[in-house]
């Protein structure tokens, strides 16, 4: 079945006229994945090699491009759209918040969600072995196809219909979605309030340790200038701190 998929793409991509080809079936497929970009293909190479993972070569050697090209372009335009996007919705934030939003709205789980959000799992073209992972939701390499989609977009139909796409799938979603950019390191909020009020020094203490080798808990006390701030306990000492700072932002309130 992916080999076929494969051969119906690539005879659509060798094509000048292919919309003349009548009663292909894959023309139908083409079609539904216009539809979820919103307009024409006009250069269908650019759009097949973005779907085309690596994996996939192995399956076809007059295949010489996979999509990380491609990924490489879509990831600086993405970066571009964002920021763009932000500066322009958030005016009276500063550059630590713009760009800790940035970075909450590029990373992976957020293209992921994204490249799932227009079922770009249906199209990209992978071995077999990872054919049996997109099911289950590989984010890797969903992600990576949904820059590389973005690049093809961008050569296709230039910045503007690009940046049109990314707001669309990408940024006003996450914004949709409740909580879906909360930041939830809070042992990053408050070195944040540490620098912005000029205390030096934040130190984190475990201070009990208890349960057997499999089944320990810790108990960490977080220090502001010697002043104890908040206490936390984790299954380990990373959830520990982080329960600490939690709360301790709690305390003084910015969180």
């Amino acid at each position: 079945m992916l080999r076929i998929l494969y051969l119906k793409f690539k005879y659509l991509v060798t094509k000048k006229n292919w919309y003349d080809i009548s009663n292909f079936i894959p023309i139908k497929k083409f079609i539904s994945f216009e539809k979820i970009l919103g307009y024409k293909i006009y250069r269908p190479k650019y759009y097949f090699t973005a779907l085309t993972h690596r994996s996939f070569l192995e399956m076809d050697e007059s295949s010489k491009s996979s999509n990380e090209r491609l990924e490489f372009l879509g990831d600086a335009v993405i970066d571009l759209v964002v920021g763009k996007y932000l500066f322009n919705n958030f005016p009276d934030d500063d550059e630590g918040f713009l760009t800790k939003t940035r970075s909450m709205l590029v990373n992976k789980s957020a293209l992921y969600d994204a490249a799932k959000r227009i079922e770009l799992d249906k199209f990209i073209l992978v071995s077999d072995n990872y054919s049996k992972t997109l099911p289950n939701g590989s984010k890797s390499v969903l992600s990576d196809a949904y820059e590389a989609l973005i690049g093809a977009i961008y050569l296709d139909k230039g910045l503007g219909k690009a940046e049109n796409f990314v707001i669309k799938t990408l940024a006003e979603p996450s914004f949709n979605i409740k909580g879906y950019l909360k930041d939830n390191n809070f042992k990053s909020q408050l070195l944040e309030h540490a620098q912005k009020e000029h205390i030096e020094n934040i130190e984190y203490y475990v201070v009990k340790e208890e349960g057997p080798q499999h089944q320990k808990s810790f108990t960490v006390e977080v220090k502001l200038n010697n002043n104890v701030l908040g206490t936390g306990s984790g299954k380990n000492k990373k959830s520990a701190e982080q329960n600490a700072a939690k709360n301790a932002l709690q305390k003084i309130k910015i969180s």
